[in-house]
């Protein structure tokens, strides 16, 4: 057998494991770190399909009598919806004991990932050539001089849908009654908004080229883009940054491939906990992960202040609030 022909042949008897999980820096992170290494361990080849979670969710509905994808890597909220709707198997191979509590689900059907803040972003430099101070609190979005340089994800992105919850909050709602984080966004938000972009690349490309100097993200996204050199800064709001906890799961099929659960295995693993909170600013859900340079994310003492949403009310209504932002904000 010729080598070309080997290796063809080896190719072809490799099994294959569909990830379907974030872009941006946590996308190239998991091809440079952790891809390669699972693929040659466990002689796989991996498709990673990149989303944001609401896609990913939306693939898992439209799929759920023929599941393609073996492992979703998608935020809390829509995990836990996924859940409830039978979308993912228990993790069988992990000591639960080393995770942390807050990144358990029921009966272990996914597990907490890494911990993200959502809060303000803004461009340093700009902010010091106008002699304005760093933003402070989520009122910040509303501020005239900020009009046409504001950049909020939509709301079916969990940092958008965030940003309504805690306007609403900080206006006498919350999640039983989103109605004053609507009107707060309509009347004084909105007027400020460049665009509602969900895209992680979009959202950099905006903020580099001068277009956007303050938004809303997670605080990796802002690390991550910290760590090129670009002058932009990361603000836990006086109000309160809410948590957003990335995910993984099994999916559930008529049969779980085991390579499935050593990949879940794998990323919850000390290892893979540190790679992703040194290079994609995730706070481990490990409890024995060791963080060498914290920087923006929530750890330690600042994981201990985030806000915790109140995902089972919120997910009972984020359909109805999604058509209603549609209609009413992004026309």
């Amino acid at each position: 057998m010729t080598a070309a022909l080997a290796s063809a042949s080896a190719a072809a008897a490799r099994d294959q494991l569909i990830v379907a999980g974030y872009g941006g820096s946590t996308e190239k992170i998991l091809r440079e770190k952790v891809l390669p290494k699972f693929e040659e361990e466990n002689n796989v080849k991996v498709t990673y399909v990149a989303g944001n979670s609401t896609d990913t969710l939306a693939k898992l509905q439209a799929q759920k009598d023929n599941q393609e994808i073996d492992v979703a890597l998608i935020d809390d909220g829509p995990i836990s919806r996924a859940v409830s709707l039978g979308f993912c198997a228990p993790i069988t191979g992990v000591d639960f004991s080393q995770i942390y509590d807050t990144a358990a689900f029921p009966d272990h059907k996914a597990s907490g990932l890494g911990l993200i803040a959502t809060g303000l972003m803004y461009n340093k430099q700009v902010f010091e050539e106008n002699g304005w101070t760093a933003p402070t609190s989520w009122n910040d979005l509303k501020n005239p001089k900020f009009a046409g340089k504001v950049v909020i994800p939509p709301m079916n992105n969990g940092y958008g849908l965030l940003t309504v919850v805690m306007l609403a909050r900080m206006n006498g709602g919350g999640e039983g009654n989103i109605e004053p984080g609507f009107e707060i966004i309509k009347s004084d938000v909105d007027k400020n908004v460049l665009a509602y972009e969900p895209s992680p690349a979009k959202m950099t490309e905006l903020f580099q080229t001068g277009q956007a100097v303050l938004g809303v993200w997670g605080s990796s996204r802002v690390q991550a883009l910290a760590g090129t050199g670009f002058p932009v800064d990361f603000v836990y709001p006086a109000e309160g940054a809410p948590a957003v906890m990335t995910a993984i799961c099994p999916v559930a099929k008529a049969s779980v491939s085991p390579l499935a659960q050593a990949f879940v295995t794998m990323m919850l693993s000390k290892e893979v906990q540190e790679s992703l909170a040194d290079e994609a600013g995730y706070a481990p859900v490990r409890k024995d992960a060791v963080v060498k340079n914290p920087g923006l994310m929530p750890y330690g003492e600042a994981a201990k202040k985030l806000v915790v949403a109140d995902w089972d009310t919120i997910n009972r209504q984020r359909d109805e609030w999604n058509k209603r932002w549609t209609r009413e904000v992004e026309r």
